[in-house]
């Protein structure tokens, strides 16, 4: 059966708003629950970047049954591969085994602020590659010291574990990066619903011997009452879409992400976002990816302000007629 999740957006809201959201979200029904992990927003609009981490403490101390997951953390550049290992390991302990660690290679938007060189996409994946295998190797609990390419541990150690291993999934774009990540994690994420990407994935991980995974999701929406209004939020806070992934991961801050979606229309927004109060047309904008083969998709609502209408007097008949959907 297909899971549903909700989104907590750390880009259009702050931290306190984001915790009382996720309690929401258990409540009315939602099965996991993911968050961004963001240094900047996208665009100037958007207006708030917390903590990913810290914030996800707290909502697991307010939640008792959904899955929680980083979606997705980078850790090569703003955070060292070591602190990661360590940050997953408490969440998991705070959640009693409800965390799964989403990771991706990165984004310039929120990497830069260390200084940092920003590299091609091959190194990104170079360095993702290292730092996976260094996480893996210190939530074993084992004592690691490791001299690579691009990271150096010296004697590291997690003291405090989970009694569960952690799950990794990785962000995966194309077939190279399922050819890379496949091995190396549990479960693929993805956000377009490419069923290429799927049956790629599978194939590589029952070749290689591996178990089946899930296989996570995202799409946002722009629920509202009124679809004029809705499509101009979509706009004001999501028009950074238009220039696609391998364009958005080298764009370096908020004012960039402007220029580059100036020219984004009211109607790009509206053809691609379903906006408005029709839940039906949601339904059919999220079938693509079960249709593809996902086993995870996560709802994205546009806008701060609509989080707890959205919660109150949508969400739970939207998930009543994606589950009757999608069975």
């Amino acid at each position: 059966m297909t899971k549903f999740g909700y989104t907590l957006m750390t880009e259009q809201s702050g931290p306190r708003e984001l915790v009382r959201y996720a309690q929401g979200a258990e409540d009315v029904g939602f099965d996991f629950e993911v968050s961004s992990d963001h240094y900047f927003p996208w665009l100037t609009e958007m207006g708030h970047a917390p903590h990913a981490w810290t914030m996800l403490g707290a909502v697991a101390q307010v939640t008792q049954r959904v899955e929680l997951m980083t979606y997705v953390t980078c850790p090569t550049f703003r955070y060292h591969p070591a602190i990661v290992a360590q940050q997953a390991a408490t969440l998991a302990l705070l959640s009693d085994n409800r965390f799964t660690l989403g990771l991706g290679s990165g984004e310039n938007l929120n990497e830069h602020v260390v200084g940092a060189p920003w590299p091609m996409a091959s190194v990104r994946q170079e360095r993702l590659i290292e730092a996976i295998e260094i996480i893996k190797a210190l939530l074993t609990g084992e004592q690691t010291t490791w001299v690579g390419e691009h990271f150096r541990v010296d004697s590291a150690k997690v003291w405090d574990l989970p009694d569960q291993p952690i799950a990794l999934a990785a962000a995966v774009s194309g077939d190279s990066s399922i050819t890379k990540f496949s091995p190396l994690v549990d479960h693929l994420i993805a956000v377009e619903p490419e069923g290429e990407f799927v049956q790629n994935w599978d194939a590589a991980r029952s070749s290689a011997g591996l178990p089946e995974s899930r296989k996570i999701g995202q799409i946002p929406i722009c629920w509202g009452p009124d679809k004029d209004r809705a499509v101009e939020r979509a706009h004001e806070l999501f028009r950074w879409f238009g220039g696609g992934w391998h364009v958005n991961a080298d764009l370096p801050t908020p004012v960039a992400f402007d220029a580059a979606s100036q020219f984004v229309t009211l109607d790009d927004v509206a053809d691609a976002i379903p906006c408005g109060p029709d839940l039906d047309e949601i339904v059919e904008a999220v079938r693509p990816f079960w249709a593809a083969g996902f086993t995870d998709i996560a709802i994205v609502q546009a806008g701060d302000e609509s989080q707890e209408q959205f919660l109150a007097e949508a969400a739970g008949p939207l998930l009543e007629k994606l589950r009757a959907a999608s069975a």
